[in-house]
């Protein structure tokens, strides 16, 4: 998408085809010799065993700038974690992989519980939150990135183009949001951003009239990806959201503890598929079903920390002007489809938005009952008050699984 548009609201740095990837990677190397960059791969055992992770692994390999690569290993027995480490041999990087369940670190899961502070559910929010805590204790990194580990499509040029705004000392930024097109096979895909979030955001400023945080989101070309990059120094005071709201969590972290120009988006790709999660329409709490609702919350808790008032009556309201937004949108998706020479289900997408604006209401009604509900995991810097030994005793024992189970 070579274009140069920008809102006002953040920045946004795109791929003009005017740069090749190896001036990029050149220029990064240079600034990793003062800015040391780490990787954080938040990944499940089974994706080990997937289509992607081999060939994102073998384009990690010739990646030069990186100082660290850190795989959080989710859903593993001991014999996988084994297989993990021989499997993350060909890195050429230093690189630890952390086993999550493993006896050590269950046991500093203890410790946390014992204190109050333990992550209060499974998944990528604490995978991610876990790996922050090894790379800050280990003090070295001045820029980090995540990406997700099931990219069909991966290639080394979409890491390069997320860093380089934090690497750059020239640049002011302290969180880079990556952005692509959503395109795989024949069909545009990106379900829950174009059918969910862009008409929600949308909804909520006719129903509940502007807002800097709405217009703030209303920014991102792509609210929902797995790709960013931060300097290390914000870390310590970053609240992970423990449910499938993380990427919205984390860009609204941003909006609580930066400046909007201290935030850019950037464009990393030209093409991204990956895999793809169930609608789940029987099942809560399961797939986009749950994570659906897990985003409105998300939102919905951080406009109501800024002011706003919700009441049933705002949900109701709120829900059919969301059905009206998405189905207008939807026709807009299907007429640049077509004229694209792709595909739309239009009769999927509406049953999906059907789902959703249920959804709206389900997540309001959740939020009205319990609005002290509090999904954040601890920050790192809360976890170093209470214990100020237990950052170093993961990093430990982290250090203590790697040597040990050989």
């Amino acid at each position: 998408m070579a274009d140069f548009h920008q809102n006002g609201n953040i920045t946004t740095l795109h791929n003009l085809r005017t740069r090749s990837a190896d001036e990029l990677e050149h220029e990064l190397s240079v600034f990793a010799q003062s800015r040391k960059i780490s990787l954080i791969l938040p990944c499940l055992y089974s994706e080990l065993e997937g289509q992607a992770m081999p060939h994102i692994l073998s384009e990690l390999a010739r990646v030069s700038y990186l100082h660290r690569i850190i795989i959080g290993l989710d859903a593993a027995n001991e014999a996988q974690f084994r297989h993990a480490k021989t499997f993350f041999k060909g890195l050429g990087q230093n690189h630890i992989v952390i086993w999550n369940d493993s006896p050590r670190m269950l046991a500093l899961g203890a410790r946390l519980e014992a204190m109050g502070l333990a992550p209060t559910e499974q998944g990528k929010g604490k995978n991610v939150w876990a790996s922050l805590g090894y790379l800050i204790g280990c003090a070295d990194s001045a820029v980090m990135a995540i990406h997700d580990c099931d990219i069909l499509t991966y290639n080394k040029e979409m890491l390069a183009r997320l860093v380089y705004p934090m690497a750059n000392p020239n640049f002011p930024y302290q969180v880079a949001k990556g952005y692509y097109p959503r395109i795989g096979g024949n069909n545009i895909n990106g379900r829950v951003t174009r059918l969910l979030v862009s008409p929600l955001l949308i909804a909520l400023n006719r129903v509940i009239g502007s807002r800097d945080y709405i217009d703030y989101l209303r920014s991102f070309r792509y609210p929902l990806s797995g790709e960013f990059a931060m300097r290390t120094s914000i870390l310590p005071d970053l609240r992970i959201p423990s449910d499938w709201g993380l990427e919205i969590g984390v860009l609204s972290e941003a909006w609580r503890n930066l400046a909007p120009k201290a935030v850019c988006q950037v464009d990393i790709s030209d093409a991204y598929d990956h895999k793809h999660q169930s609608l789940s329409p029987q099942q809560a709490n399961v797939g986009l079903n749950r994570m659906s609702t897990d985003i409105c919350k998300a939102i919905f808790r951080k406009l109501a920390a800024d002011g706003t008032v919700f009441t049933p009556n705002v949900f109701r309201t709120l829900k059919a002007t969301y059905y009206r937004c998405a189905l207008d949108l939807l026709e807009a998706y299907y007429n640049d489809a077509k004229m694209n020479g792709l595909s739309i289900d239009r009769h999927a997408e509406e049953g999906a938005i059907e789902l959703f604006a249920e959804n709206i209401m389900r997540a309001g009604q959740i939020f009205l009952e319990n609005p002290h509900e509090t999904p954040f995991i601890p920050t790192w810097n809360r976890v170093h008050s209470a214990d100020p030994a237990f950052l170093s005793d993961m990093t430990a024992a982290a250090k203590a699984d790697e040597a040990e189970y050989q």
